[in-house]
């Protein structure tokens, strides 16, 4: 092997870690930059206190729907028990996850007004995604940590979970659905019931808090 063949093996063995690093760190980049655009969308329709609630709710609902992995969190959370839905069941399932995921955050408009969002470290979670850090202020509040997940969803940045206090939300909530259908003798129907009326008191709260 001649000096030029191994110094062109050399420089080749070189730029590979190089290369992978420069990925890394061309994802982290993206997905901090995500997360910023996300968040200040989120806090301009929050506090946007010129819009009435209903306006609100359709701006957030749709920064969640562009920003987050819906379908894909919410089969998540089902678990097992998705393969054993009707169609029916899980077309009813996927409607009611969304709807809770944007009640959820509209019913508490009230509780977040004001709120402002900072960007912390972000480092690579695995080879598919991201861990992006914020810090969370509202007045009269201690501020609070949420680790963003970020991860590729057909060649977009998704945010596929939401860490609060080293705890994964999308964790906790398939821990929460799938007792309920465990309690109710592996009937999926009753978790969709009890999504219904979960959604009927986040909307009474949301009306509560006009």
């Amino acid at each position: 092997m001649t000096t030029i063949h191994r110094r062109l093996l050399l420089g080749a063995g070189l730029a590979l870690p190089f290369a992978g690093t420069a990925r890394a760190q061309q994802d982290i980049n993206r997905a901090a930059s995500f997360i910023q655009a996300t968040g200040q969308e989120l806090v301009a329709a929050i506090n946007d206190t010129r819009a009435d609630l209903a306006t609100r709710r359709q701006r957030v609902a749709a920064v969640l729907r562009r920003a987050v992995d819906v379908e894909g969190v919410g089969r998540f959370i089902l678990g097992r028990w998705w393969r054993q839905a009707s169609p029916q069941e899980q077309q009813e399932y996927m409607k009611l996850f969304e709807e809770t995921l944007i009640r959820n955050l509209s019913a508490r408009f009230g509780e977040y007004q004001g709120v402002r969002f900072s960007l912390g470290r972000s480092q690579q979670r695995t080879e598919d995604d991201v861990l992006v850090n914020t810090i969370i202020e509202r007045p009269n509040s201690a501020p609070f940590a949420l680790d963003w997940r970020v991860g590729d969803v057909g060649g977009q940045p998704k945010v596929v979970d939401v860490i609060a206090e080293g705890t994964s939300l999308r964790l906790t909530q398939r821990s929460e659905y799938s007792a309920v259908i465990q309690q109710n003798g592996g009937q999926v129907s009753a978790l969709l019931t009890a999504m219904r009326r979960q959604i009927q008191q986040l909307a009474a709260r949301e009306q509560g808090a006009r």
